[in-house]
């Protein structure tokens, strides 16, 4: 097959895919088309090869090692991207404020803080999101469940995230150095909001009397006035 005849035939896209297959797949995504779906969770997609990738994450195989961290992963381009955390890299800029991030989801993500969209919301409080797995992590606050429990104190968390971070408290390790006065923190974001008081900033106001805070605690205990609980 000629480079003509591999050409995408829409007006608007020039794109040359590698196979025939691929030249179908692609062309399915004009046409809104997904014909490949999964048997299992009846995800759908425009190629053979997605789904193939797709199915090895209910398959549980994890071929793919770290060499650094010995970590596992479904697919050789995780593995790639996740080797970028040992690099140091950092290839994907916003080019708002410049900002760098390992991934180019990441980046993705966090373009949404600039665009001001929320176009998610959660049908039980109705508070908006800018990507769908935020509004999907949020939900699980309304179901109650709490899956993820401290071996320690038998805390229970919603969030895998959250029980990690909680279990620094019990290993009495403070990775996490100011680098003004050097005071230790178990958690990295208990270490940003103690730089607030180094950095003056007051990032938390009131919509009431606009008094500024530098702790988000702080402002929740300072509302309690104005509704009169306090």
């Amino acid at each position: 097959m000629c480079a003509e005849d591999r050409l995408c035939p829409s007006a608007v896209c020039s794109k040359e895919p590698n196979h025939q297959y691929d030249q179908e797949g692609h062309q399915y995504e004009h046409s809104g088309q997904r014909p490949y779906a999964c048997d299992v969770c009846k995800k759908t997609f425009t190629e053979k090869s997605r789904i193939k990738r797709h199915l090895r994450i209910h398959s549980g195989l994890r071929p793919h090692a770290c060499d650094v961290c010995n970590k596992t992963l479904n697919l050789k381009c995780n593995l790639k991207q996740h080797q970028l955390i040992h690099s140091g890299q950092r290839p994907y800029a916003c080019d708002v404020c410049n900002r760098t991030f390992n991934h180019k989801w990441s980046l993705k993500k966090h373009q949404h803080i600039h665009s001001d969209q929320r176009p998610y919301a959660c049908d039980v409080c109705k508070r908006m999101f800018s990507t769908k797995p935020d509004m999907n992590r949020h939900q699980v606050i309304h179901s109650g469940h709490r899956p993820y429990a401290c071996d320690v104190c038998n805390k229970t968390f919603n969030y895998k995230s959250a029980l990690k971070r909680h279990q620094f408290i019990h290993s009495g390790q403070h990775p996490y150095a100011c680098d003004v006065c050097n005071k230790t923190f178990s958690r990295k974001f208990d270490m940003k909001r103690h730089q607030f008081i180094h950095s003056g900033q007051r990032p938390y106001a009131c919509d009431v009397c606009n008094k500024t805070f530098t702790q988000k605690s702080d402002i929740k205990k300072h509302v309690l006035i104005h509704s009169g609980h306090c």
